[in-house]
This record gives structure tokens, sequence and C-alpha cells, in this order.
């Protein structure tokens, strides 16, 4: 198995014009970043840095002012159909459709892409039994705590097999206990089937605990820097963090953190 191609951002630009004063906002000035095939991938900045733009741009919500996303030689704004059920998505709130059920909910993007009726429950039931849910597949969302119900997100996500997982802060709004579960949980996964993941957080213990890589990222998604987390001790840690608190709060470039 080759894997997902890696994913090449190339001098990506994104201007908006406010609806109501007409200004033009640079969301991302200029970004050049390579994903290789089957990393996990962490990027922090603060808030209003372009990260949420990045997501949108790599699910094919919106289109580059200038610049390009290229995975495998296309494009997720531009060969949409191309890329629908390999790419998944886990959001901050679950987004589970209410009047379904755990296991219809799971069963959604396959229902979309019109695997046959046994396969598709076949393939849902399995997935909420690796996340501990099968007891709870005809349960509806109203009936499942937080974290569950960011579960059967999860597996909804993972059902497809995808290529590319992007998360976007979706660990963030649970208790730390839950959170630091499903955050190993979706790394775990990731890995064994293969994919590439993208996870966006604010987070920053999150994004060392889970990252690869780190991408801090500035105003208008300014890359501050690229950490290859595998080259700290543990130990150091605690200096990873601070160094990088550092880098956003002066939202210049620390050569500490970048391979020279």
């Amino acid at each position: 198995m080759n894997g997902p191609p890696p994913i090449e951002v190339v001098q990506l630009r994104k201007v908006f014009r406010q609806s109501t004063s007409g200004q033009l906002v640079v969301a991302i000035e200029q970004l050049d970043l390579h994903i290789a095939s089957r990393e996990v991938v962490a990027i922090v900045g603060q808030t209003g840095c372009g990260k949420s733009t990045f997501f949108d741009l790599m699910i094919g919500l919106e289109q580059p002012t200038a610049g390009s996303i290229v995975i495998g030689g296309k494009t997720p704004y531009g060969d949409f159909d191309h890329f629908r059920g390999q790419i998944a998505t886990v959001f901050q709130q679950d987004r589970l459709l209410p009047w379904r059920s755990a296991l219809d909910n799971v069963q959604l993007p396959l229902e979309l892409m019109g695997v046959p009726d046994e396969e598709r429950r076949d393939r849902s039931m399995a997935w909420l039994k690796r996340l501990g849910l099968e007891s709870f597949a005809y349960a509806y969302p109203r009936e499942l705590s937080g974290g569950m119900r960011q579960r059967v997100a999860i597996a909804r996500a993972f059902v497809l097999q995808p290529s590319i997982l992007l998360a976007d802060e979706a660990f963030g709004h649970l208790d730390e206990v839950t959170a630091a579960e499903l955050r190993e949980t979706f790394l775990a996964l990731a890995r064994e089937c293969g994919s590439t993941a993208i996870l966006i957080t604010h987070q920053l213990e999150e994004a060392i605990a889970v990252g690869d890589r780190i991408i801090v990222l500035g105003k208008s998604a300014k890359l501050l820097a690229d950490i290859h987390v595998e080259r700290w001790e543990r130990s150091n840690y605690a200096v990873l963090r601070e160094a990088i608190q550092s880098t956003l709060q002066s939202n210049v470039q620390d050569l500490r953190l970048v391979p020279g």
C-alpha cells in the first residue's frame, strides 16, 4: 500500500471582503507547506490566524485567492467530487443528526457514497464497536454524553477509511480526561488506517501530544515554526511548549524551533 499522496501547499493566499465595510481581510498571506503521506500534523495559532480558513480550503469549501493546495495532482476545491470519501472531518461540535440513531449517523457518509445497505450497516456497526459504542448503536444523540457523541462523530469519519483526516478543535470542548482518551484513540486509528491527519487546535499540550509535526502560524497564517516533535526529548516538552507560546505572542519566527 503506497498510502495517500503528499499534500503540497504552494504560495497559498486567501483574501475576504467584509460584507459590512467592504474592507479586504487577508486570512492567509503566503503559506508554503509539504505534508507527507501518513503524517500527523498539528496546526496551532491564536484566534484569527487563518487556521479555520485553511481547513475550509482543505475540504473544498473555499477556493484560494492565489496559490494552491495540491493532493496527488488535484485540488480539493477544483476536483471536489474526486475527493468524496477520501477526506473526512471531525469538528468541535459533533454535528450529529438528532433524528438519527448513532448507527444511522455513522452510516450517513456511506449512504451518500451509495454503499449497499448490508455492507453499510456492517461497516458502521464495526466502527461503533471499535469505539466502545456497540451497545449504544440505536441510541439517539440526546441520550449520549458529549464524549460519546464525539466518538460517534469519529466513527462516522473513519467508516469511510479516508486517505486524509481533518480535525478542527475536535477535543477542546471536552473535559481533559475524555479529551486525552479520544486524542489517543483518534491517533491510534489514524495510524492503523494509514491516513494523513491534520489537527487544528489552540491547545499546545494537545499539539505536542498528538503531532509528528507542529505547524505554528502567526497573523495571516505566517509560518512561524515547523517543529518535528521526535527531535525533542519528552523531558524537554515543557521547554518546547514555552518556546511555542513565546513565538505566538511575538508573532516572530523563532529560530530555536525551525530546523536549520
